[in-house]
């Protein structure tokens, strides 16, 4: 049987990435967790850790056109009427290579009703002495254009105590405004004078966040970072680069069940239903790819 789980390892740090979703199941530093895990077995809940793609978070119905023709995805999150987080999240992907301290994994997106495309999606995971570094590569290798998107989806973990507890730090000018019931784009606006203006790091207390921001603030590497820090001193840095213009924030809030576990940092290459804005959605032509990268890290006071 072909292993489903490949751990690798470097200095500090250790992780566990799953051909579930192509997910990234457990990071760890010095054995403190820094995205919340889940089994090795079952259903990955709330899409921890899984690469969303080929387009992130909500399209309004499942349905778009593009180049003239009209595609409808199914429906997975039945209360809002949407197609959530792409099609790749539920496949297994293929081993592609393993070495102590990175592992690549692969899957094929094909064309269909609900896509126009073929597309070779690959995810690597590297850890090194500065974090886990993780890149999502797609290649068009069908005969026809295709629309794309991608974002991971960790759920950051920054010590032990509650998550109002915790300082966060948004580098963020602008937020994406969604309607109540469904969560789709109503319009953006400006983060200062709203709770959820996080771009100098403050207690979250009960914010409730799920939306996309944008209006980046990058350092002065070209560099922009989410961080977040428990009361005890320990904490953890998602950081990404201008491939990613939007971010996805969500503070975990679950109607039943265990709430508020972590964080959600998802950068995102386009906003929510971009196949029918229009958005930031990246046209891949025949033989062409796309690449973007991010990094997860330990931080400390």
């Amino acid at each position: 049987m072909t292993p489903t789980e490949h751990e690798i390892s470097f200095g500090p740090y250790t992780a566990i990435a799953t051909a579930r979703g192509g997910a990234l199941r457990e990071l760890q530093h010095e054995g403190r967790d820094l995205v919340i895990g889940f089994g090795s077995e079952g259903e990955i809940p709330d899409y921890r850790g899984v690469i969303c793609a080929p387009w992130p978070n909500r399209l309004a119905d499942g349905r778009y056109s593009f180049d003239g023709k009209e595609f409808r995805s199914a429906v997975n999150e039945e209360a809002r009427g949407t197609a959530l987080h792409g099609l790749v999240f539920g496949a297994l992907w293929e081993l592609q290579e393993h070495t102590a301290s990175s592992v690549r994994l692969g899957t094929r997106v094909e064309p269909g009703k609900g896509y126009p495309g073929r597309l070779d999606i690959s995810v690597e995971y590297e850890l090194r002495a500065d974090g886990l570094r993780g890149t999502v590569r797609a290649e068009n290798v069908g005969p026809d254009a295709a629309p794309y998107g991608v974002c991971p989806h960790p759920y950051l973990l920054a010590g032990p105590a509650p998550l109002d507890e915790w300082t966060v730090q948004i580098p963020a000018t602008e937020f994406m405004e969604v309607s109540a019931d469904r969560l789709l784009p109503e319009g953006m606006a400006g983060v200062e004078g709203h709770a959820f203006d996080f771009r100098f790091e403050r207690v979250l207390g009960a914010v409730e966040i799920d939306h996309a921001f944008a209006g980046l603030i990058p350092n002065e590497d070209g560099l922009a970072a989410v961080r977040a820090y428990d009361p005890s001193g320990t904490g953890v840095e998602l950081e990404w680069d201008s491939a990613w213009p939007w971010l996805q924030i969500h503070t975990a809030d679950k109607p039943a069940g265990p709430s508020r576990l972590g964080l959600a940092v998802e950068p995102m290459t386009c906003p929510p239903d971009a196949f029918n804005s229009g958005t930031d959605v990246v046209r891949l032509a025949p033989g062409e790819s796309h690449e973007a990268s991010w990094t997860v890290r330990a931080i400390s006071r």
